[in-house]
């Protein structure tokens, strides 16, 4: 989307799947004001949770070189922090257990969630043959305790240190609890992600929630950006969307106050259609639902 894999999407296996079922569906700190908040986010410190995932290191990346903001990172392993640069800057804690991801939040004024169970493909298949893969969940690692539990976890104390804004990334797709991805290891995966982005909307922290389409390994800010609501994206050809643009949105998230407390589907369209997006305030301003 090691017990729990702290992934921003899926790995290979369940990019395959998603894939197949794509084609199968037609707050501002203390002392600034509001309008500051819009236009001034220095001196920010920001909390990426899944930052050794595909998504994760890219945003984690992005902040890191932006200087008005302080990043921070959160993996499950230390080889996921070794693997993003080992710095003082990342934690490694178990999002299921809340004390052990407590050091990451303190001191923090917003967070991004980027974390997501993640499915692994039963072996012996062969792609050649035709058919589907299936997938399993490990033990510990299924949706209602990595983006359920483990998200609830993040809101819960992110909120009690008093953050600003927290920024979640789903994904299409919940609108139908009989999406494909929902069988992935009758996992509910949608369901879950759901349930937490709906747990978000209700907590009183200012927030942005980003659902996303199909994450493509592909680099950024050369398409189009659409948003969307209520699936509808996943009715026309414009379902996927660069991890690159899923990390430069959720730090956009952060900047503009036309971003907060909406939330979203978000897509592009492919490269060479359209205008690249680089007016994230317009892009924010389209969007009118809560939830």
């Amino acid at each position: 989307m090691a017990s729990v894999s702290f992934l921003s999407t899926p790995p290979s296996s369940i990019g395959f799947f998603r894939k197949r079922c794509l084609s199968m569906t037609s707050g501002p700190r203390r002392g600034l004001s509001t309008k500051a908040m819009a236009t001034d986010t220095s001196n920010l410190t920001v909390l990426v949770t899944g930052a050794g995932g595909r998504t994760g290191q890219i945003a984690y990346k992005k902040l890191k070189e932006r200087p008005e903001y302080t990043a921070r990172g959160l993996v499950r392993t230390e080889e996921s922090k070794n693997k993003i640069g080992g710095a003082d800057d990342v934690f490694v804690g178990d999002i299921r257990n809340i004390d052990s991801i407590s050091q990451a939040f303190q001191g923090i004024d917003a967070l991004i969630i980027l974390t997501s169970a993640v499915p692994k493909m039963k072996p012996g298949f062969d792609p050649s043959k035709g058919g589907r893969p299936e997938f399993y969940f490990e033990d510990g690692s299924y949706p209602e305790q990595v983006d359920w539990i483990g998200q609830k976890n993040q809101i819960d104390t992110a909120k009690e240190v008093g953050v600003k804004q927290i920024v979640l990334v789903g994904s299409m797709g919940g609108t139908d609890v009989n999406h494909p991805l929902n069988s992935i290891g009758n996992g509910n995966i949608l369901v879950w992600k759901r349930k937490a982005e709906q747990y978000l909307a209700d907590s009183g922290v200012p927030y942005t929630i980003i659902r996303a389409g199909g994450l493509q390994d592909k680099d950024g800010a050369i398409r189009e950006l659409l948003v969307g609501k209520d699936d509808e994206l996943l009715k026309t050809d414009t379902r996927t969307i660069a991890r690159a643009d899923v990390a430069e949105v959720c730090i956009q998230a952060l900047q503009h106050e036309e971003a907060k407390n909406k939330a979203f589907d978000l897509a592009s369209k492919p490269e060479g259609e359209g205008t690249p997006t680089t007016d994230f305030r317009s892009l924010f301003s389209q969007i009118n639902t809560r939830f």
